[in-house]
């Protein structure tokens, strides 16, 4: 958890700047932003909670366990046990959160970057807040708990109870549609935009895969975790893009006088 506490002492520290380059499409402002600190803190500080307060499993638990209880959609991932794929999953997740620095090489939204270091920031704690909530509120067993191949010191831990939801893909999914989101609102004309809501979209359904690959999640961890990642990372730079005004005449008239004027979008 540690690198999430470091994600909200960064944000905190960007938004304290109030940098906003004058050509920005988003605004930032306390009286919005506190809502969704408030909301990443919460539910992470919950989610850390749940987490002590959950047991480990026992030898005697894990023999009562059976691949009955599973649905059939899930049924598959109970054989799987890669650390290939744990790994591969890993550097996915991690090159993800390097994705807003490529905003720096391009003068227009390097100018805005507070801005959007900030959105970023509030992006990553809300989706790992609500992941590590859900993980610890549902405590799902991961699917080598069902393994027979898999050694029971790896299965008596608290983390072979947090299959549900996958934080890999969430983080990512969260990680990439933002950047996608940053990118069209930036380039709005950008010939490139398929090719970056491509990769977007491509990036955490890799991870998905990988994790279920992993045996670390189940089908239905991963498609909740790129949702809700994906949700989170399209809408947090959505609802701070600024009012577009309209073309077009106002009249505005009281005791003191009156102004009409015309407004250019």
């Amino acid at each position: 958890m540690r690198w999430q506490v470091g994600i909200l002492a960064f944000t905190m520290i960007i938004f304290s700047e109030r940098a906003t380059a004058q050509s920005s499409p988003y605004e930032v402002n306390w009286e919005k932003e506190r809502f969704f600190l408030a909301g990443g803190v919460g539910t992470l500080g919950m989610g850390v909670y749940l987490q002590s307060q959950t047991a480990t499993f026992d030898p005697g638990q894990l023999e009562t366990f059976s691949a009955e209880a599973i649905n059939a959609f899930d049924l598959g991932a109970i054989s799987n046990y890669s650390m290939t794929a744990h790994r591969r999953s890993d550097w996915l997740l991690y090159g993800s959160l390097t994705l807003p620095a490529f905003f720096l090489m391009d003068k227009h939204a390097r100018a805005d970057f507070g801005t959007i270091a900030t959105l970023w920031g509030e992006t990553v704690l809300l989706t790992s807040g609500i992941t590590s909530l859900s993980k610890y509120a549902f405590r799902r067993p991961r699917p080598y708990v069902y393994n027979p191949n898999v050694s029971s010191e790896i299965k008596m831990t608290t983390a072979a109870q947090a299959s549900f939801i996958s934080g890999h893909t969430s983080v990512t999914a969260a990680n990439t549609f933002f950047a996608a989101k940053v990118f069209s609102d930036y380039y709005p004309d950008s010939k490139w935009k398929p090719v970056v809501w491509t990769t977007a979209a491509v990036i955490p359904a890799v991870t998905g895969y990988l994790r279920v690959r992993a045996g670390k999640h189940y089908p239905t961890d991963v498609i909740t975790g790129y949702a809700a990642g994906a949700a989170i990372g399209y809408l947090i730079p959505h609802l701070h893009k600024r009012k577009q005004k309209e073309n077009g005449w106002s009249f505005y008239g009281g005791a003191g006088g009156a102004l009409l004027r015309y407004t250019f979008k």
